[in-house]
């Protein structure tokens, strides 16, 4: 039977062996038949298509943007690295590079060249922290707050052609003539805003689970926090050519209505020559005792001496309040001061980051601690401070207070005196309401400034992906 079956099979046709492993065959072709259609169908690869690929990894998943702030007090470069999530991601140690100096462009306000060289430093350490590859990728923005924003005459203008040229001729970074510009009060709000919540987690939730910022620069004071829908309906309307209060802000898939507004001459350098102001025949009551010289802010001189009897905690007060116009009439719901409506209030604002010269003077009078980025506390603590500080004799001040520098001692109880009319008489807080200092948020286990250049990062980088 055996030898049968193997002559049988000699004696197979091709048709007969085929039909008898058809199914082998089919098993290994059908396979094979599909590569190939996919690898005829697929486009031939140019060598510079290689070349992207290989850089790909690198250039896809990282985004870099050069933030300069450009503010009254100094210039100050930030350097963020995102991924394509919009999480910021380290560069080296670091989630961002920042770097400051002094003075500020507005420091150069007859000299525009010297005011754009005065960024050269900032400029290349920001360029050594960004990929070479990616130069021609990364915008760099310089936003000019209070410091410019002031200057008479065509100043400003001159400064800002002078560092477009700056930019356009010593960086391979990415620029446009209009990303350099002098900050709109409220934009500057709006971004910090954006920044500490987006810090903190909060971007994507409802308004109530967000935080209210409140800014206080050296030449203007912002406050920022989202308010219901229902609010913002009510907001007044204001003439041409003055900001809106609310703005519509789209972020992480959620609609935010935003009030924000800016107080020009209330920041806290500012407000020194607005106090100042009030009184300017005789001594004024929140510098302290024997001080006698002059304050210099922007292109005006103020006297600045002190009363015979030196500074005073509750005349200093009265002195504030008549500069912040904290009684003017008020013709919307309700007011902070100047007549400016105050947003509603909501659940945007009761918990509230307070930023910049808040956390500077209150680390300074000794009341928190500086090696911390937050602390908690409230507006009475900057009345104690200042009940202290009123107290002190000018010969007395560097030892009683050794972290403020000679310039800023003698307005020492007037910077905390003014600091707590602001948060009390002015944005209306209750002595006793808890209040966050900010000076940097912690994200991914790093430290992040507080500042208002991340969030225009954050929109640069979004809109030119």
């Amino acid at each position: 039977m055996e030898k049968t079956l193997k002559r049988n099979r000699q004696h197979e046709s091709l048709s007969d062996k085929i039909q008898r492993w058809r199914g082998a065959m089919l098993l290994v072709l059908v396979p094979l038949l599909l590569i190939s259609f996919v690898l005829f169908v697929m486009p031939t690869r140019s060598r510079s298509d290689s070349i992207s690929r290989n850089f790909s990894p690198n250039f896809m998943s990282k985004r870099y943007a050069v933030i300069f702030d450009a503010g009254s007090s100094g210039s100050r470069v930030h350097v963020f690295c995102f991924n394509q999530q919009l999480d910021l991601v380290p560069m080296g140690q670091d989630l961002e590079l920042f770097l400051q100096r002094k003075p500020g462009l507005s420091g150069y306000a007859k000299d525009p060249e010297a005011a754009a060289n005065s960024l050269s430093h900032l400029l290349e350490k920001a360029e050594e922290a960004v990929p070479k590859e990616l130069w021609y990728d990364t915008p760099v923005r310089v936003g000019a707050t209070a410091g410019l924003r002031q200057l008479e005459g065509d100043a400003s203008d001159r400064i800002l052609q002078a560092v477009r040229e700056f930019l356009k001729n010593k960086s391979s970074l990415k620029s446009k003539a209009d990303w350099v510009t002098v900050l709109d009060g409220n934009q500057e709000g709006a971004y910090q805003w954006v920044t500490i919540n987006y810090l903190l987690g909060n971007l994507g939730k409802k308004y109530s689970g967000t935080v209210g910022v409140v800014d206080l620069g050296g030449g203007s004071v912002q406050m920022a926090y989202a308010i219901s829908e229902a609010d913002a309906a009510k907001a007044p309307n204001l003439s041409d050519g003055v900001d809106s209060y609310v703005q519509q802000m789209y972020l992480k898939g959620r609609k935010y209505h935003l009030y924000v507004h800016s107080y020009l001459h209330y920041g806290l350098l500012a407000a020194r020559a607005e106090i100042l102001k009030v009184d300017e025949e005789g001594g004024n009551p929140c510098i302290l005792a024997g001080y006698n010289g002059s304050y210099k802010y922007g292109q005006a001189v103020f006297r600045a001496s002190a009363l015979p009897s030196g500074s005073s905690l509750s005349k200093c007060r009265e002195t504030a309040i008549k500069a912040l116009k904290v009684n003017e009439s008020c013709t919307h719901m309700k007011c902070t001061f100047g007549g400016i409506w105050n947003g509603g209030g909501g659940d945007g604002q009761k918990n509230l980051f307070v930023a910049s010269f808040f956390f500077d003077r209150a680390a300074e009078a000794g009341f928190i601690d500086p090696s911390l980025p937050v602390a908690k506390v409230h507006p009475a603590d900057f009345e104690d401070a200042a009940k202290r500080a009123c107290e002190t004799r000018l010969e007395d001040g560097s030892s009683a207070y050794p972290h403020v520098g000679p310039d800023n001692l003698p307005y020492l109880c007037m910077d905390l005196v003014y600091q707590f009319t602001l948060l009390v008489d002015g944005f209306g807080l209750d002595p006793w309401q808890e209040i966050t200092l900010v000076k940097k948020v912690k994200y991914q286990n790093s430290l992040v400034e507080a500042a208002w250049p991340l969030g225009s990062a954050i929109e640069v980088v979004s809109s030119s992906t």
